[in-house]
């Protein structure tokens, strides 16, 4: 009887699970949410049931033998800053994760849906690999312009140390020997310095840092946006929805689809091919930002998600940056097969599991 690994990972727009046997995929599945789906939830937490049910009624349609699964591998969501590696859900966790304390982003449910599902197995066990709290920051990258503010670790951990590790495998180098700067391009946007196996220095992407993206404003005209809080014309909630969820391209074009968006310029929209060309030149100043940090001395620059998909958009990025390093293409995510990777080696005892309190 084969052993199976499920791996759980929410976006903001989509809920992506795979099934695998050892480091063989059985079922890989990319659920889509669409704006009108997502509308009668108010709270990230309050989507939970809806993600749970498609989730498993996709296994059961694949005819997945889900008594088989043994490990459930979620998502890390806003948590507490926690090492890099494999962590067993636990109360502690739980209880994090349904009250937002540490903040409100899908990637929340990932540990959820992994407990609920690895509960109703025999045998099953829930754990969370490189959640996006994983912090290596250096000291100075912590200090903003005020003691009131420090900078936050907060980025697609688990996607960017994958692709970083998968492009050192690809050279024949040990990812911890390189100086690489990642781009992780999804429904939010974050440009990570990774120096020597540590990512010392990133953009807080999830609400209000670095570059604007499908669904994020990123960095704000700080003083206009103390004035509009202050204006009454909004509510906390209001801004912040401007903040994440209905900034970036949502509030430019009405859509977060960055697909839809380059589509619409190609057909000479001027204002979409405006905004797309903005994102894509934010993003590059962001990868400018992380080549001073890393003083130059770079490796390479590793643009993976999936607007990495659109040939245009990268090429924008690779037309300012590529002076800077060798930039390399990785579209999609492996944030699947990382997951999956993790959970094997907790199966074969490679992985020191650690525990969250």
């Amino acid at each position: 009887m084969e052993t199976l690994i499920l791996g759980i990972n929410p976006g903001s727009t989509s809920t992506k699970i795979a099934v695998y046997a050892d480091t063989n995929p059985v079922f890989i599945q990319t659920l889509r949410h669409s704006k009108e789906e997502l509308a009668p939830f108010e709270a990230v937490t309050e989507q939970f049931e809806f993600r749970k049910e498609l989730i498993l009624k996709q296994l059961i349609d694949a005819e997945i033998q889900i008594n088989q699964i043994k490990v459930v591998m979620g998502r890390g969501g806003l948590l507490k800053p926690v090492e890099s590696g494999v962590i067993a859900v636990n109360d502690a966790m739980l209880r994090d994760l349904k009250s937002c304390e540490y903040g409100e982003h899908a990637s929340n449910l990932g540990g959820l849906i992994a407990h609920d599902i690895a509960r109703s197995l025999p045998e099953a066990k829930a754990y969370i690999s490189n959640p996006v709290v994983v912090d290596e920051l250096n000291e100075l990258a912590r200090i903003s312009g005020h003691p009131k503010f420090p900078r936050r670790s907060i980025f697609h951990a688990l996607n960017q140390k994958a692709v970083a590790r998968q492009h050192a495998k690809s050279i024949m180098r040990a990812y911890e020997d390189l100086n690489l700067i990642v781009v992780h391009l999804g429904g939010g946007i974050t440009v990570g310095a990774h120096q020597k196996g540590r990512v010392v220095d990133v953009n807080q992407g999830l609400d209000g840092d670095g570059p604007f993206s499908p669904e994020r404003s990123g960095t704000l005209p700080v003083g206009d946006l103390v004035r509009l809080c202050f204006s009454g014309k909004y509510s906390q909630k209001e801004i912040m929805k401007m903040i994440k969820g209905e900034g970036g391209l949502v509030a430019f074009l009405g859509t977060n689809s960055a697909y839809e968006v380059e589509q619409r310029a190609q057909k000479g929209d001027a204002e979409a091919k405006l905004i797309y060309d903005a994102m894509a030149y934010q993003v590059a100043k962001e990868v400018g930002a992380m080549s001073a940090v890393l003083k130059g001395d770079i490796d390479g620059i590793l643009i993976t998600g999936g607007i990495a998909h659109d040939k245009y958009f990268t090429n924008q990025i690779i037309s300012y940056t590529h002076r800077f390093a060798p930039v390399h293409v990785y579209p999609g995510e492996d944030e699947m097969k990382a997951l999956a990777m993790n959970g094997l080696r907790v199966i074969t005892g490679e992985a020191t599991v650690k525990t969250y309190d």
